[in-house]
């Protein structure tokens, strides 16, 4: 059920931020929405992507075995993986966002 509606949330901040610069903006037309729009689906994507990272290394964890010895040793160089892709994404929202600008 969370899976479900998890991609509808960042999309409605996306568009509530697009609505308001419209409306600080006082502009209408494609040009003003087009922003907005492009800021919600990188949002989502953004959040889309960390929440199938999680996933992937939750079942990945719980399928390592010991009566699967193949299956369990690249499900945890997969969680590795996908570890580092966290990793790398906590990197770039710290150097985009989070860092203090000289």
């Amino acid at each position: 059920m969370l899976f479900a509606w998890a991609p509808l949330v960042p999309t409605l901040i996306g568009l509530g931020f697009a609505f308001r610069g419209i409306r600080s903006t006082k502009a209408t037309g494609l040009a003003a929405v087009a922003g907005g729009v492009g800021e919600s689906l990188a949002l989502w994507g953004l959040v889309s992507m960390i929440a199938c990272q999680i996933a992937a290394i939750v079942w990945l964890v719980r399928s390592i075995s010991r009566e699967h010895l193949m299956r369990s040793v690249v499900s945890a160089l997969s969680v590795c993986a996908s570890a580092v892709i966290l990793l790398l994404i906590g990197v770039f929202l710290w150097l985009a966002w989070f860092r203090p600008r000289f």
